[in-house]
Protein backbone atom coordinates (compact mmCIF):
# COMPACT_ATOMS: atom_id res chain seq x y z
CA UNK A 1 0.00 0.00 0.00
CA UNK A 2 1.27 3.76 -1.10
CA UNK A 3 1.17 6.38 1.26
CA UNK A 4 1.09 9.86 -0.06
CA UNK A 5 3.82 12.04 1.05
CA UNK A 6 0.78 14.67 1.57
CA UNK A 7 -1.64 13.05 3.92
CA UNK A 8 -0.82 14.39 6.66
CA UNK A 9 -1.24 18.14 5.32
CA UNK A 10 -4.51 16.99 3.73
CA UNK A 11 -5.57 15.63 7.40
CA UNK A 12 -4.71 18.55 9.09
CA UNK A 13 -6.28 21.00 6.09
CA UNK A 14 -9.61 18.88 6.26
CA UNK A 15 -9.52 19.01 10.14
CA UNK A 16 -9.06 23.30 9.96
CA UNK A 17 -11.98 23.00 7.72
CA UNK A 18 -14.50 20.93 9.70
CA UNK A 19 -13.23 23.47 12.79
CA UNK A 20 -14.59 26.14 10.82
CA UNK A 21 -17.78 24.76 9.45
CA UNK A 22 -18.57 24.12 13.23
CA UNK A 23 -17.79 27.32 14.36
CA UNK A 24 -19.61 28.82 11.58
CA UNK A 25 -22.84 26.46 11.84
CA UNK A 26 -22.72 26.77 15.80
CA UNK A 27 -24.41 30.24 15.72
CA UNK A 28 -27.30 29.25 13.58
CA UNK A 29 -27.54 26.45 15.80
CA UNK A 30 -27.79 28.27 19.14
CA UNK A 31 -29.98 30.41 17.50
CA UNK A 32 -32.48 27.71 16.87
CA UNK A 33 -31.93 26.00 20.28
CA UNK A 34 -32.74 29.28 21.54
CA UNK A 35 -36.37 29.81 19.87
CA UNK A 36 -37.61 26.66 21.53
CA UNK A 37 -36.23 27.55 25.17
CA UNK A 38 -37.57 30.27 27.95
CA UNK A 39 -35.53 33.55 27.91
CA UNK A 40 -34.22 32.42 31.60
CA UNK A 41 -33.33 29.03 29.97
CA UNK A 42 -30.96 30.71 27.23
CA UNK A 43 -28.53 32.09 29.36
CA UNK A 44 -28.11 28.87 31.95
CA UNK A 45 -24.80 27.81 32.72
CA UNK A 46 -23.73 25.68 31.09
CA UNK A 47 -25.53 26.44 28.25
CA UNK A 48 -28.97 23.76 27.29
CA UNK A 49 -27.55 22.22 23.30
CA UNK A 50 -30.67 20.31 23.36
CA UNK A 51 -34.22 21.50 21.95
CA UNK A 52 -36.75 22.68 24.70
CA UNK A 53 -40.26 22.47 25.08
CA UNK A 54 -41.44 26.21 24.66
CA UNK A 55 -41.82 26.76 20.63
CA UNK A 56 -44.87 27.07 20.81
CA UNK A 57 -45.12 29.74 23.42
CA UNK A 58 -42.49 31.51 21.68
CA UNK A 59 -44.87 31.41 18.38
CA UNK A 60 -48.32 32.89 20.52
CA UNK A 61 -45.98 35.29 22.02
CA UNK A 62 -44.43 36.76 18.90
CA UNK A 63 -47.61 36.50 17.08
CA UNK A 64 -49.09 38.37 19.90
CA UNK A 65 -46.33 40.99 20.10
CA UNK A 66 -45.96 41.48 16.38
CA UNK A 67 -48.86 39.75 14.21
CA UNK A 68 -45.87 37.39 12.66
CA UNK A 69 -48.35 36.90 9.44
CA UNK A 70 -48.81 39.90 8.23
CA UNK A 71 -45.10 41.11 9.02
CA UNK A 72 -43.79 38.27 7.14
CA UNK A 73 -46.32 39.15 4.37
CA UNK A 74 -45.00 42.47 4.12
CA UNK A 75 -41.32 41.11 4.10
CA UNK A 76 -41.68 38.69 1.17
CA UNK A 77 -43.61 40.40 -0.88
CA UNK A 78 -41.39 44.00 -0.69
CA UNK A 79 -38.03 41.56 -1.09
CA UNK A 80 -40.00 39.83 -3.90
CA UNK A 81 -40.92 42.34 -6.07
CA UNK A 82 -37.82 44.60 -5.55
CA UNK A 83 -35.68 41.40 -6.28
CA UNK A 84 -37.51 40.83 -9.37
CA UNK A 85 -37.57 44.57 -10.70
CA UNK A 86 -33.98 45.38 -9.52
CA UNK A 87 -32.73 42.16 -11.50
CA UNK A 88 -34.35 43.07 -14.58
CA UNK A 89 -33.63 47.06 -14.39
CA UNK A 90 -29.45 45.80 -13.91
CA UNK A 91 -29.82 43.37 -16.77
CA UNK A 92 -31.03 45.83 -18.93
CA UNK A 93 -28.25 48.62 -18.07
CA UNK A 94 -25.73 46.24 -17.99
CA UNK A 95 -26.75 45.10 -21.89
CA UNK A 96 -26.91 48.50 -22.19
CA UNK A 97 -23.34 49.32 -21.06
CA UNK A 98 -21.81 46.64 -22.71
CA UNK A 99 -23.62 45.66 -26.15
CA UNK A 100 -24.18 49.43 -27.57
CA UNK A 101 -22.53 52.19 -28.12
CA UNK A 102 -23.85 55.88 -27.27
CA UNK A 103 -22.80 59.17 -26.14
CA UNK A 104 -21.75 59.56 -22.97
CA UNK A 105 -21.50 56.05 -22.33
CA UNK A 106 -18.14 55.50 -20.36
CA UNK A 107 -18.47 58.92 -18.61
CA UNK A 108 -21.88 58.05 -17.22
CA UNK A 109 -20.88 54.08 -16.32
CA UNK A 110 -18.14 55.78 -14.43
CA UNK A 111 -20.93 57.67 -12.08
CA UNK A 112 -22.16 54.80 -11.81
CA UNK A 113 -19.44 52.77 -10.59
CA UNK A 114 -18.16 56.05 -8.31
CA UNK A 115 -21.73 55.99 -6.73
CA UNK A 116 -20.48 53.04 -4.88
CA UNK A 117 -18.44 55.01 -2.81
CA UNK A 118 -21.27 57.10 -1.68
CA UNK A 119 -22.53 55.87 1.94
CA UNK A 120 -26.02 54.96 1.72
CA UNK A 121 -26.60 57.23 5.07
CA UNK A 122 -25.74 60.16 3.26
CA UNK A 123 -28.60 59.65 0.92
CA UNK A 124 -31.35 59.51 3.84
CA UNK A 125 -32.37 62.91 3.99
CA UNK A 126 -32.76 63.80 0.57
CA UNK A 127 -34.86 60.76 -0.18
CA UNK A 128 -36.63 60.83 3.31
CA UNK A 129 -37.72 64.92 1.62
CA UNK A 130 -38.81 63.01 -1.66
CA UNK A 131 -41.08 60.53 -0.28
CA UNK A 132 -42.68 63.33 2.76
CA UNK A 133 -43.12 65.17 -1.06
CA UNK A 134 -44.56 62.17 -2.99
CA UNK A 135 -46.73 61.77 0.35
CA UNK A 136 -45.31 58.55 0.12
CA UNK A 137 -44.21 57.39 3.44
CA UNK A 138 -45.61 54.32 5.36
CA UNK A 139 -45.93 52.82 1.84
CA UNK A 140 -44.47 49.66 0.00
CA UNK A 141 -43.20 51.98 -2.82
CA UNK A 142 -41.18 54.44 -0.38
CA UNK A 143 -39.39 50.84 0.46
CA UNK A 144 -39.12 49.42 -3.14
CA UNK A 145 -38.17 52.13 -5.54
CA UNK A 146 -35.55 54.29 -4.80
CA UNK A 147 -32.59 51.94 -4.49
CA UNK A 148 -34.04 49.58 -7.47
CA UNK A 149 -30.94 50.58 -9.48
CA UNK A 150 -28.46 49.30 -7.85
CA UNK A 151 -25.00 50.29 -9.02
CA UNK A 152 -23.30 47.28 -8.01
CA UNK A 153 -25.76 44.86 -9.69
CA UNK A 154 -25.53 46.96 -13.07
CA UNK A 155 -21.60 46.49 -12.78
CA UNK A 156 -22.04 42.54 -11.95
CA UNK A 157 -24.63 42.36 -15.19
CA UNK A 158 -22.45 44.52 -17.65
CA UNK A 159 -18.95 42.34 -16.62
CA UNK A 160 -20.85 39.09 -17.33
CA UNK A 161 -22.64 40.37 -20.57
CA UNK A 162 -19.35 41.92 -21.75
CA UNK A 163 -18.50 38.30 -22.11
CA UNK A 164 -21.60 36.90 -24.44
CA UNK A 165 -20.46 36.81 -28.32
CA UNK A 166 -21.85 39.67 -30.39
CA UNK A 167 -22.09 37.00 -33.26
CA UNK A 168 -25.27 35.95 -30.62
CA UNK A 169 -27.12 39.17 -31.42
CA UNK A 170 -25.96 40.02 -35.03
CA UNK A 171 -27.22 37.03 -35.68
CA UNK A 172 -30.58 37.05 -33.86
CA UNK A 173 -30.79 40.44 -35.78
CA UNK A 174 -30.52 39.34 -39.02
CA UNK A 175 -33.02 36.25 -38.35
CA UNK A 176 -34.81 39.63 -37.79
CA UNK A 177 -35.48 39.68 -33.87
CA UNK A 178 -35.92 42.82 -32.28
CA UNK A 179 -33.68 44.47 -29.38
CA UNK A 180 -36.68 42.96 -26.91
CA UNK A 181 -36.72 39.84 -28.12
CA UNK A 182 -32.51 39.74 -28.29
CA UNK A 183 -32.40 40.59 -24.75
CA UNK A 184 -35.37 38.10 -23.29
CA UNK A 185 -34.77 35.05 -25.59
CA UNK A 186 -30.83 35.20 -26.35
CA UNK A 187 -29.15 37.57 -23.52
CA UNK A 188 -31.23 36.66 -20.46
CA UNK A 189 -30.90 32.27 -20.91
CA UNK A 190 -27.01 33.11 -21.45
CA UNK A 191 -26.12 35.14 -18.22
CA UNK A 192 -28.68 33.05 -16.01
CA UNK A 193 -25.70 32.57 -13.44
CA UNK A 194 -25.27 36.29 -13.24
CA UNK A 195 -28.51 36.78 -13.11
CA UNK A 196 -28.78 34.48 -10.09
CA UNK A 197 -25.76 36.15 -8.37
CA UNK A 198 -27.71 39.84 -8.59
CA UNK A 199 -31.27 38.18 -7.51
CA UNK A 200 -29.38 36.84 -4.43
CA UNK A 201 -27.50 40.07 -3.88
CA UNK A 202 -30.70 41.92 -4.12
CA UNK A 203 -33.16 39.37 -1.98
CA UNK A 204 -30.52 39.52 0.75
CA UNK A 205 -29.93 43.48 0.73
CA UNK A 206 -33.83 44.33 0.93
CA UNK A 207 -34.85 41.41 3.34
CA UNK A 208 -32.51 42.56 5.76
CA UNK A 209 -32.46 46.01 5.41
CA UNK A 210 -33.45 47.79 8.53
CA UNK A 211 -32.26 51.63 8.43
CA UNK A 212 -34.68 52.84 5.33
CA UNK A 213 -37.38 51.10 6.37
CA UNK A 214 -37.13 52.14 9.57
CA UNK A 215 -37.29 55.88 9.11
CA UNK A 216 -39.89 55.44 6.45
CA UNK A 217 -42.75 53.28 8.00
CA UNK A 218 -44.07 54.13 11.28
CA UNK A 219 -47.13 51.76 11.27
CA UNK A 220 -47.39 48.24 13.19
CA UNK A 221 -49.16 46.95 9.92
CA UNK A 222 -46.18 47.48 7.46
CA UNK A 223 -43.18 46.58 9.51
CA UNK A 224 -41.14 44.48 7.90
CA UNK A 225 -39.21 41.76 10.07
CA UNK A 226 -36.11 43.38 11.10
CA UNK A 227 -38.08 46.35 11.68
CA UNK A 228 -40.14 44.45 13.84
CA UNK A 229 -37.62 42.59 15.35
CA UNK A 230 -35.86 45.60 16.56
CA UNK A 231 -39.12 47.07 18.32
CA UNK A 232 -38.75 43.77 20.33
CA UNK A 233 -35.31 44.73 21.41
CA UNK A 234 -36.55 48.34 22.53
CA UNK A 235 -38.75 46.93 25.06
CA UNK A 236 -38.37 47.08 28.36
CA UNK A 237 -38.23 43.55 29.37
CA UNK A 238 -37.07 41.52 26.21
CA UNK A 239 -38.07 38.07 25.40
CA UNK A 240 -35.42 36.49 24.21
CA UNK A 241 -37.18 33.32 23.54
CA UNK A 242 -39.11 35.43 20.89
CA UNK A 243 -36.38 37.32 19.78
CA UNK A 244 -34.79 33.54 18.70
CA UNK A 245 -37.73 32.62 16.98
CA UNK A 246 -38.40 35.62 15.27
CA UNK A 247 -34.58 35.64 13.92
CA UNK A 248 -34.56 32.12 12.91
CA UNK A 249 -38.08 32.94 10.93
CA UNK A 250 -36.38 35.89 9.61
CA UNK A 251 -33.16 33.61 7.86
CA UNK A 252 -35.51 30.33 6.55
CA UNK A 253 -36.21 31.96 3.46
CA UNK A 254 -32.79 33.76 2.72
CA UNK A 255 -31.57 30.21 3.17
CA UNK A 256 -34.45 28.73 0.70
CA UNK A 257 -33.56 31.31 -1.74
CA UNK A 258 -29.76 30.39 -1.71
CA UNK A 259 -30.04 26.65 -1.78
CA UNK A 260 -32.39 27.26 -4.61
CA UNK A 261 -30.03 30.01 -6.35
CA UNK A 262 -26.70 28.45 -5.27
CA UNK A 263 -25.24 26.40 -8.00
CA UNK A 264 -25.83 29.57 -10.87
CA UNK A 265 -24.50 32.33 -7.77
CA UNK A 266 -21.33 30.36 -7.90
CA UNK A 267 -20.96 30.68 -11.90
CA UNK A 268 -22.29 33.87 -11.34
CA UNK A 269 -19.69 35.34 -9.30
CA UNK A 270 -16.92 33.19 -11.07
CA UNK A 271 -18.39 35.22 -14.11
CA UNK A 272 -18.61 35.47 -17.42
CA UNK A 273 -18.85 32.14 -18.70
CA UNK A 274 -21.67 31.45 -21.86
CA UNK A 275 -23.84 28.55 -21.67
CA UNK A 276 -26.22 27.46 -24.45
Amino acid sequence: MIHSKNTPKKVVIYLLLMIGVILSIAPFYWMVIGSTLQSGEIFRVPPKLLPGDNLLKNFQSLNEALGIGRIFFNSLFIALVYTAASTLISAMAGYAFAKFDFKGKNPFFFVIFCSLLIPAQVTLIPMFELMVFLDWLNTYQAIILPTLAAPFSIYLMRQNMRAVPTSLIEAARVDGAGELKIFFSVILPVTRPALAAVAIFQFMSQWNSLLWPLITLNSKEMFTLPVALSSIIGMARIDYGQLMLGTTLSTIPIMIFFLILQKQFISGILGGSVKE
